[in-house]
Formats: structure tokens, sequence, C-alpha cells
């Protein structure tokens, strides 16, 4: 299955991602309505090490912890993506505490929120990829 890499390498760390993520997201159809002035709240998170940037994102993981610990069931995992029913998450933030790459995030409607590789957006590459100006972050299959 094809999933999100980052190759921190190329990361410029200018967190274009973020907000192409969060503008995917809105279901806004214009990027200056649905962003500017806003506090932006993306599942793909870009972190800074030193002189190391690289972009935190979920990994869909084949036994995932988070839909373990799920008390409510809202976490589960559809064609390898792991999805959010944000109508069961109750907040209780325990699939935050377990996921050891920490990418499931609170969100601001009190549920998480993480990537789920922009399934319900338009075909194709997740938007952070598409946004990303170095090629930083690929979407595709590995061994």
């Amino acid at each position: 299955m094809k999933r999100v890499y980052v190759n921190e390498q190329w990361c410029l760390g200018c967190h274009l991602c973020e907000y192409y993520c969060a503008f995917a997201n809105s279901h806004i159809n214009d990027m200056v309505k649905a962003l500017k002035g806003r506090e932006i709240y993306p599942n793909i998170q870009i972190e800074e090490k030193g002189d190391v940037s690289f972009a935190v994102s979920c990994r869909h993981c084949s036994e995932p912890l988070c839909v373990k610990s799920c008390i409510t069931g809202a976490l589960s995992i559809k064609d390898g993506v792991v999805r959010i029913d944000r109508n069961k998450c109750v907040g209780c933030f325990t699939c935050v505490l377990v996921c050891p790459y920490g990418a499931v995030v609170p969100s601001e409607e009190g549920a998480v929120q993480k990537c789920e590789l922009c399934v319900e957006n338009a075909g194709g590459a997740p938007a952070c990829v598409k946004g990303c100006p170095n090629r930083a972050i690929v979407f595709e299959e590995r061994g």
C-alpha cells in the first residue's frame, strides 16, 4: 500500500505541507478564505531539531496501537488507512498518548485528527505531497 514518506535531507522546513493539508481538509475551495487569519490544524506537522527539519504524519501501521486503544471504536482501518469517525470520538486522547510517532493530535473540534491520506479529497497523492516544493514528502509503496 502507498504511504507518505519523508526524505528529511530534502525538507526545507517551509511548512507548506501543513498549509496544503489544512486547506485540503477545510472543504473550502479558496485557500485564502480557508486559511487567512486563522490558526491552522494540519494533519501533518513539521518538526525541527537543530539543522534537520522533517514532517511527522501517520504511518498507517499494520497493527496500530491507536486503533487498539480506542475505547469507542472511533479509529478503524479501512483499505489499509487508519480512519477516524469523529462522531464516535469522545476526546479521551488515549490514542494521542499511545501513538509512538506523535501523529495523532487533538483537533479544534475536541476530537482527534491525523493523516488519512486525503482519501476524502480529490484522488491521487495527498495534498502535502502535491504541495511540497522540494519533493521531500513522497507518496509511494516501499518494501
